[in-house]
């Protein structure tokens, strides 16, 4: 025990020895703690001295941060107390106060408790072959503050930004292996590292610069660099080119040579942009790419579009022909226009051709049903068309080739479609989709031959609207349908007041209630049936009827007691009973409506009658004016002597429909010339004909119209004039002669019809004849 204590009592004193620059603390009668500022290993034993002022007697001597477990305080004379404490924990970059307190002051120092060096993985390399770069791996947290901090020497020199893991030296590298030594030390300790290398052989190589694109055109370019290092150039090199274009596309091409300052990018997008960075490393050994250069960007030249995906749709006996609008890595320029062919395939002679404007993307034709088409369509920009893409459009056989529908569910936004294998789809499969209603919306995709489902999906795909999906197989001549399906994305509900107008029918003790069948533009959903609510005035539901039929239009509530009643009307869902409509019912009684229909009844045949009176009255006034006309009495100005072997006919004037303003006078008539004599004969009443001859006609009118006498037989022609104090009539057309009929107008008193050059040529000398009244009806002469 003796020992220990001299030993601690000497540790004091040198403690002591060395800070006595704080002798005038005891002056001040202030406790000394020693040792101050040393740093201690974790896990070591270190041991404190407090020397009291005189007088004074000691009341605490602890280390902050530990339990009294770890740590033994002793007294060692009247002044010096000791404490050993167990360092198991390293302090904070602060360091650990030590203190030491009496009941009128206290006083402490500073311990600094952490770990020596722990560095590791010594790595060598050189990036220019004159001077060398090591790196290794630095250990845990030594704990120890900034002056204490560990220090780094490579071959003997200090390392300047050791505390980075990393330290540079300046010489000559030769080819062959050589230790390469390193040291860390700091107050706790000293580790060396080693490491073994031929540093030829580890060329870390600097990033390529002066980055360019030398030589552009359509789809290659040509990429220069240069290098920074001229021992670079007698270096076997490989080099990475990545190019990338848009957010997430990026491609990497790998070139090789000695002193590579070139490469040449192919197969690039024609007028498109791109951004390309470089790396390089030695061939032989690749020990370590370089950093990329600083990225560089370049603009392809144009070129012809690529080829367009073409498609097409029967609609309203018509084939719409359509396209995919290129995308802009496909357009290779702006698209001026498209170019659309087609022509039966057996008679490709038959070729038709037309041209539509960017950006419409569609064309319908009017086309044979009976005849297979084939259709191609090019793209056009400033640089030239693109190949042209074809479509076979089938025989349309009515009747045949009938596919039936099936429904479809929507999951995620999109269909998972699948179907069965087909021997024919030679060149795989194309599904479309499209909407029931609207004129646009159709999209297609192609299906490699080895698979058969598909995931549809695309942000134009709607909510509540109904899509039809078909799948067709390819195949070398027209593509033939396989499946159909038809469904929603997703069904929603449907609004209410869907079945206007809701209207209601009384059949006896029956309520029929009748809507309009709905589009299928109205039906968010598929419509699975129809249910009828009926309510009474006290709210009370009486009937509930339904039917499962989505095309029925009415339902009937039965035996229902007079009354009035609510009646609501829903549409079944899938995903609920929606599109209520509602309407009011009131139920009369079946004498109510007995009585209400022999009124109608009543009135109907009053209305009836009145009418047919008023029709039989109007027509008995028509049949009085057609068979009683009013006849006027001419008076005869000369007699006119009348052979009875000669006659002409009279002339019958219906006068019942003209009024006193549109009849002229009748001119004289005269009897030209003889003429062969007839056979005719008058059939009227000898007194009637005599009585009329002989009173002289003053003046006569007759109305505005065709005024005809039969002709006399070819061989014997006559001419008639007829003269008036205004003019002179043609001839009157005897009976056989080819004249035919003249009329007589207002403006020019006649207007003949045909032959008329032969009348003119008639002899003029008088005829006799035998005048008749001109009587209504026209009586004949045989």
């Amino acid at each position: 025990m003796i020992p220990w204590l001299l030993l601690v009592s000497l540790f004091c004193n040198s403690a002591q020895d060395g800070h006595s620059e704080e002798d005038g603390h005891e002056a001040l009668g202030m406790p000394q703690v020693f040792p101050r500022d040393k740093p201690f290993e974790v896990g070591s034993r270190a041991t404190f001295c407090c020397v009291l002022p005189t007088g004074e007697v000691l009341d605490k001597f602890y280390l902050s941060g530990s339990s009294n477990s770890h740590w033994n305080e002793s007294q060692i004379s009247t002044h010096t107390h000791v404490l050993t404490v167990d360092l198991s924990q390293p302090s904070s970059a602060s360091g650990t106060d030590v203190k030491c307190a009496t009941k009128k002051s206290h006083n402490g120092a500073c311990a600094y408790i952490g770990y020596p060096p722990a560095d590791q993985d010594l790595s060598c390399e050189t990036r220019d072959l004159q001077s060398i770069e090591c790196l290794w791996t630095v250990g845990r947290n030594t704990h120890l503050p900034q002056s204490m901090q560990t220090t780094y020497r490579l071959l003997g020199s200090e390392c300047a930004e050791g505390f980075k893991a990393r330290c540079s030296h300046k010489m000559q590298v030769d080819a062959g292996e050589r230790l390469w030594t390193l040291t860390a030390q700091n107050p706790l300790g000293t580790v060396t590292l080693t490491h073994m290398a031929d540093l030829t052989k580890r060329v870390h190589m600097f990033a390529p610069k002066g980055v360019k694109a030398s030589k552009v055109d359509s789809r290659n370019v040509h990429v220069e660099w240069e290098w920074a290092v001229q021992t670079y150039n007698d270096l076997n090199i490989t080099c990475q080119v990545n190019v990338r274009h848009g957010e997430t596309h990026n491609s990497t091409s790998q070139h090789v040579g000695v002193g590579l300052t070139s490469a040449v990018l192919t197969d690039l997008i024609p007028n498109w942009t791109y951004a390309m960075m470089i790396r390089c490393t030695t061939t032989q050994h690749h020990w370590k790419w370089s950093e990329w250069s600083s990225s560089v960007t370049f603009h392809t030249l144009g070129d012809v579009p690529h080829a367009l995906d073409v498609w097409m749709q029967e609609k309203d006996n018509k084939t719409v022909i359509t396209w995919k609008v290129p995308l802009a890595n496909q357009s290779h320029g702006d698209i001026i226009g498209y170019d659309i062919t087609w022509a039966p395939t057996k008679t490709p002679e038959r070729r038709e051709s037309t041209s539509v404007r960017h950006p419409k993307n569609t064309l319908a034709l009017s086309l044979d049903s009976m005849d297979e088409y084939t259709v191609s369509v090019t793209a056009r920009n400033s640089h030239g068309s693109s190949s042209p893409s074809a479509v076979t459009v089938p025989i349309l056989i009515p009747g045949g080739g009938v596919v039936k529908y099936s429904r479809i569910l929507g999951s995620n936004g999109g269909f998972n479609l699948s179907w069965s294998t087909s021997p024919s789809a030679s060149c795989g499969y194309i599904v479309d989709w499209y909407p029931v209603m609207g004129t646009s919306g159709l999209d297609w995709l192609r299906v490699p031959p080895s698979e058969t489902n598909v995931k549809i999906f695309s942000k134009n795909l709607e909510e509540g609207k109904r899509y039809l999906l078909s799948v067709h197989a390819c195949t070398h001549r027209a593509p033939v349908l396989l499946e159909r399906r038809e469904g929603y994305v997703k069904e929603k509900l449907i609004q209410d007041d869907l079945l206007k107008p809701l209207t209601w029918t009384q059949r006896n003790s029956d309520v029929v209630v009748t809507w309009k069948r709905v589009s299928l533009q109205e039906q968010p959903a598929f419509i699975q049936g129809y249910v009828l609510y009926c309510w009474d005035n006290n709210n009370r539901r009486v009937r509930n009827i339904s039917t499962d039929n989505p095309q029925a239009t009415s339902l009937t509530a039965t035996n229902l007691p007079i009354g009035s009643y609510s009646v609501t009307v829903k549409a079944k869902t899938a995903i609920g009973q929606c599109g209520a409509t509602h309407i009011n019912a009131t139920l009369n009684s079946l004498t109510d409506n007995l009585i209400w229909a022999i009124c109608i009844t009543l009135v109907t045949l009053f209305g009836l009658l009145s009418l047919f009176v008023i029709l039989c009255y109007r027509h008995w006034e028509c049949i009085k004016q057609a068979f009683y006309p009013p006849i006027p009495k001419p008076v005869l100005k000369d007699k006119l002597m009348l052979s009875s072997e000669r006659c002409c006919h009279p002339v019958f004037v219906d006068m019942s429909h003209h009024s006193e303003a549109e009849l002229m006078a009748i001119p004289k008539l005269h009897c030209k010339s003889e003429a062969p004599e007839t056979d005719c004969v008058d059939r009227r009443p000898a007194a009637a004909t005599n009585r009329y001859y002989e009173e002289p006609v003053e003046a006569f009118t007759i109305p505005n119209t065709a005024i005809t006498c039969p002709s006399p037989p070819p061989s014997s022609l006559a001419s008639l004039s007829l003269t008036q104090t205004s003019g002179v009539l043609p001839p009157i057309p005897q009976p056989g002669s080819q004249e035919t009929d003249y009329l007589v107008t207002r403006s020019n008193g006649y207007q003949p019809q045909r032959n008329t050059e032969q009348l003119e040529d008639a002899p003029e000398s008088l005829l006799p004849c035998v005048m008749t009244y001109i009587m209504l009806p026209q009586s004949r002469c045989e």
